[in-house]
């Protein structure tokens, strides 16, 4: 498995914001606010899905308007042209909700990092050995904690990021369980609040998410 220097440059700093944050949003016209909403709020790292209308066209909007000062990513990918199309767009790394060895190979031909989705042990161990940059535990609701404290004893090379089942006040517990990041959506990224314009709600959201990750690290 070769290691691209980019791509650990881009996992290190994943690491060091601590999380991630899952955007599907139904109108994208609202994208750029709500991405510097929670940016404002510490929240640094951003995943476009492409369950977002016109995810591709949306990721190069954020890539331009915001430049490096978000950590720009895109998630729900299911097939190696669309990871190509979207690191072409500006994402950095490619996140999945499944393990797909070609989707992995596309990512790091393109520069980006690779995040795919994984559930039990021996999944998390296949897509590490498949050139995985973090493995993503999803639904990690499902699993909680423990699981993580019990996979990483035998295989303390993994690195891995829960998604599904973070909260805003519980993102350091799952570091302290040993997750190198979190994922967060719905928790982070408030529906009503959005569809309201009330985008400070996002921001206070952000620092208590934030805050929660500084407890984990002294």
């Amino acid at each position: 498995m070769s290691h691209d220097p980019s791509r650990i440059a881009i996992v290190d700093r994943l690491a060091a914001l601590g999380a991630v944050a899952v955007v599907r949003l139904k109108d994208p016209s609202v994208l750029l606010h709500v991405v510097e909403a929670i940016a404002e709020g510490g929240v640094r790292a951003i995943e476009i899905t492409m369950t977002v209308p016109g995810a591709l066209a949306q990721i190069a909007r954020v890539r331009e308007h915001f430049g490096d000062d978000v950590l720009l990513g895109v998630g729900s990918v299911l097939d190696p042209e669309t990871a190509t199309k979207a690191v072409s767009a500006g994402a950095r790394y490619v996140v999945t909700p499944v393990m797909k060895p070609d989707v992995v190979a596309a990512a790091h031909a393109a520069g980006a990092a690779a995040m795919p989705g994984a559930m039990t042990p021996t999944e998390c161990q296949a897509a590490h050995e498949a050139g995985a940059d973090i493995v993503k535990v999803f639904p990690a609701d499902v699993v909680g904690m423990p699981f993580f404290k019990a996979v990483l004893a035998p295989l303390p090379h993994l690195k891995l990021m829960p998604t599904g089942g973070v909260t805003l006040d519980n993102g350091g517990d799952w570091l302290r369980a040993g997750a190198v990041a979190v994922g967060v959506g719905s928790a982070l990224l408030d529906g009503t609040a959005i569809a309201e314009g009330r985008f400070a709600v996002l921001t206070d959201n952000a620092r208590r998410l934030v805050a929660s990750l500084a407890t984990a690290r002294g």
